[in-house]
């Protein structure tokens, strides 16, 4: 049983025979060490070294040890958050033997015992990033960091933990990784490992890269002018600078000799002889390649779409700058996407007005379904943003050069100082078109469950692909959201140096208005019909989204770690039947 206040769910769940081996098995085992061919040449891994020590406290200052409770405190199954004095820990018992590791999320600080524990590992209740109990290790995304591990002892019935008092503060470990060797006789023009695009799944790839021991020459390029960062937080928390919201400080690329190239826009890639050809004619040679450019925003098509102060949110400047005009000014919202909504709400108290334009007849339709959508419109409502459903943008009227107002095709006119569209995006694909990569008609480029394109070397990863999702019998899916991507980026890794690794991962998502989440986990493209446990007018509620009598995905609001638990079963391989949900 899940017991939830004012709902409870009975879920029967069988686990096929050949699944329950694969459940026992971690994305994070140990690979037996490798060597890797480099242009026909052997080459070994260095992980960078550090000296192994008997103890690995060998500073006793920073030493605490502390009793934290009985053995009988708790019980298999529990978590609980312990106090050393200088920081907590997560205590854990499962199966009989007890754990400590961190005891924040290294994503956003969640408390994870509040999570979920499972087989092994704990799920973060906010944004369902996994983490091994035995180890630390970060199993799914998002997030970069993995938990710190602290030591256990039992004496005369009591629970102890000893633990680094650096490590209890930092609440959260960098995982071991190589550096690479001899960078000095590179030639400029040529690397073992090229990416292109610097976002999670670009980052998260060369990341597990260097934690495997690769020691080559790793290059990441982007045509963005910064460091790979959160990107997430532009439409969520609009005044954040780049450096509040970098992934990683310049100072660990350059510890770990992953190359970035800011401002690069590659414009053709000639996949036989394994060029990349960039914009300002720069050529670029490589052994294996990953392609992971995201989405570019669509524009509109309509009169005055050039204007200045009309912005699609692409980066930290393009938040900020729309933050600074919109204050006490009138904002008009083109599209209610996850984009569109998430921008409205953060611009609801720092505009005059915030209107909202939208095709349909209520926000997130599609996804989210009539019922919930319409919950959140009246959210927006009471916080004072305007809707204008079932219409478009037929015109953008200039005042000195500068938007004054916006017309809608059912003739209405909106005071307007900035208008931010957000009507969706397209594969960032088309220097492709003539590579002989296969790319689907929607512009998506295709590849397998190792995250493979049809050409041997060439890996592509995030929301420009399409893979076959596990979780809805191997469908051809786009699912561009971030941890995703973050697990996109770790498989093509995983699979650049044979390992063979299939991704199974449960999506999972989040969005944030007015200090508010709905988070949601499975894939419910498709539904064919939503079953409400809770009150949505309380906003406190779970969405089950079914496709005949098969559970695909859910929804919560102010319930967690329900989507957490759901992401457990789900990623064991069972199925949620719509009878045990209604």
């Amino acid at each position: 049983f899940w017991v939830i206040p004012a709902v409870e769910v009975k879920i029967e769940v069988v686990i096929p025979e050949k699944e329950r081996s694969k459940e026992e098995m971690s994305p994070n085992g140990k690979a037996s060490p490798l060597i890797y061919k480099v242009n026909g040449t052997a080459r070994h891994y260095h992980l960078e070294e550090h000296p192994v020590a008997s103890n690995p406290y060998h500073n006793t200052k920073d030493v605490v040890e502390a009793s934290v409770c009985h053995v009988k405190d708790l019980e298999n199954g529990q978590m609980r958050e312990v106090d050393l004095g200088c920081g907590k820990a997560l205590l854990i018992k499962e199966s009989g033997e007890f754990h400590a590791v961190g005891h924040k999320c290294p994503h956003y600080g969640a408390p994870l015992v509040k999570g979920v524990l499972s087989k092994g590992r704990v799920r973060c209740p906010w944004h369902g990033a996994c983490f091994n109990i035995g180890t630390g290790d970060i199993e799914d995304f998002p997030g970069l960091d993995s938990l710190p591990r602290f030591q256990v002892k039992i004496e005369k019935e009591k629970v102890y933990i000893r633990a680094s008092k650096q490590a209890l503060q930092a609440q959260r470990r960098t995982k071991m990784m190589a550096k690479c060797i001899s960078l000095s006789n590179y030639n400029l023009s040529s690397t073992n490992v090229l990416i292109i695009g610097a976002g999670a799944a670009g980052l998260v790839c060369a990341e597990t890269l260097r934690q495997e021991g690769f020691s080559d020459r790793i290059v990441m390029c982007t045509m963005d002018r910064h460091l790979p960062y959160d990107r997430p937080k532009l439409s969520k928390s609009m005044d954040s600078h780049p450096e509040q919201i970098a992934l990683r400080p310049k100072e660990f690329f350059c510890t770990y000799d992953i190359e970035v190239l800011t401002e690069m826009q590659v414009a053709a890639v000639d996949v036989k002889s394994k060029i990349a050809v960039f914009k300002d004619g720069f050529k670029m040679e490589y052994n294996k390649l990953l392609i992971a450019t995201g989405n570019t925003p669509k524009t509109l098509s309509c009169k005055g779409k050039e204007m200045e102060n009309v912005f699609n949110i692409r980066t930290p400047e393009d938040a900020n700058r729309v933050v600074k005009l919109a204050t006490s000014k009138n904002v008009v919202i083109v599209g209610a996407s996850f984009l569109g909504m998430e921008v409205a709400a953060y611009l609801a108290e720092r505009a005059h007005s915030v209107s909202l334009v939208e095709l349909e007849h209520v926000p997130f339709k599609k996804f989210f379904g009539e019922r919930v959508g319409r919950a959140v419109m009246k959210m927006f409502e009471n916080n004072r943003v305007k809707f204008y459903m079932q219409t478009e943008v037929s015109e953008l009227r200039e005042q000195e050069g500068k938007l004054k107002e916006v017309v809608l095709k059912s003739g209405k006119v909106l005071r307007a100082d900035v208008c931010v569209v957000g009507v969706g995006a397209v594969p960032a694909t088309g220097f492709l078109k003539q590579s002989g990569i296969n790319i689907d008609s929607k512009g998506f480029i295709v590849v397998n469950k190792m995250m493979q394109t049809n050409i041997p070397g060439v890996f592509a990863a995030g929301d420009a692909v399409t893979f076959p999702l596990a979780l809805r019998n191997n469908k051809k899916v786009n699912v561009p959201h971030w941890q995703m991507a973050h697990m996109h980026g770790r498989i093509a890794a995983l699979n650049m140096l044979a390992h063979g690794m299939e991704i199974s991962t449960v999506p999972y998502l989040w969005t944030a208005m007015f200090g508010k989440s709905i988070r949601y986990v499975g894939h419910g493209e498709g539904f064919d019909d939503v079953v409400i446990q809770g009150d949505l007018d309380e906003l406190k509620f779970v969405a089950f989204y079914t496709k005949s009598d098969e559970v695909v995905a859910v929804a919560s609001m102010n319930y967690d770690p329900i989507v957490s638990k759901v992401a457990e079963v789900l990623a064991a391989g069972r199925t949620i039947r719509k009878r045990d949900v209604e």
